[in-house]
């Protein structure tokens, strides 16, 4: 299926590892360029210039942490004074920390506001007018289940993660006769680097080895496993594609079956 990225220049945030690499690579394969930013300049630059090189396509690399405001406009105008436009936006962030709301300080929640929400907040204002004018936009948010059904000793995400959802579902109304799509995709139990930070809080709190959190999380999976990130990036590219212009305002998991709603 040709997904008509070619051509198309994409931002993606926190792209150096996990789901935001995978989302850079499967973007990459099928012909967009891409504005890369992650806090990390030795990894982010390598991963680039090995997706630039298996790929062919144009990579810029952007060193800038999304929880602040600044690093988000610089990393943005890097992206637009080098290919003349941003077409896809996919807002990506580390998770905030786990605990219980009587373990978690004002900083912290400030820290995680800023992180969480503030981040999604501010690159879509930084990349929307642009999609406004050209009347064609794909704004993807890379959630959590959690979102639909939350998960234990996860306070900080279960709360903001909700307010992305908020955001991103009334604004999906505002800008839809603008050809811009707005949708969440929600990472279920994933094997990535967040995953193996949960399972040493799980070994914590619970006492237990992080082998035996991870095959807490897999029983409770119907299909028996963790995700792989390329799995999550198939969606996440066929949703900021042109084949996928008549949805929006959507909150789609990738997690094996976790969720237990019926929507």
């Amino acid at each position: 299926m040709d997904l008509g990225l070619k051509g198309k220049v994409a931002f993606v945030a926190a792209a150096s590892k996990g789901l935001g690499r995978a989302v850079a690579e499967e973007l990459a394969a099928e012909g967009a360029s891409l504005v890369l930013c992650a806090r990390n300049a030795e990894t982010l630059n390598r991963v680039s210039g090995q997706i630039a090189k298996s790929s062919g396509v144009s990579v810029l690399p952007v060193v800038a942490d999304v929880s602040i405001i600044q690093d988000i406009a610089k990393a943005v105008e890097a992206g637009i004074e080098k290919f003349g436009r941003i077409d896809i936006l996919v807002t990506n962030a580390g998770g905030p920390p786990a605990g219980q709301f009587e373990n978690l300080s004002r900083e912290m929640w400030d820290n995680a506001t800023r992180l969480t929400l503030n981040s999604v907040l501010e690159l879509t204002r930084a990349v929307l007018p642009g999609m406004k004018e050209r009347r064609w936009g794909r704004i993807l948010n890379v959630t959590s289940i959690a979102v639909k059904q939350p998960v234990d000793n996860l306070m900080l995400s279960n709360s903001l993660r909700a307010a992305v959802t908020g955001f991103a579902r009334t604004l999906a109304n505002e800008v839809a006769t603008d050809g811009i799509t707005v949708n969440n995709i929600l990472p279920g139990y994933t094997r990535t680097e967040r995953m193996e930070e949960l399972a040493r809080a799980t070994s914590e709190r619970e006492g237990i080895s992080t082998l035996e959190a991870n095959a807490k999380w897999e029983a409770e999976i119907p299909m028996k496993r963790l995700g792989e990130p390329r799995e999550f990036a198939a969606l996440a590219a066929f949703l900021v594609s042109e084949r996928a212009s008549y949805i929006t305002g959507t909150s789609i998991p990738v997690d094996g079956g976790w969720i237990r709603s019926l929507y």
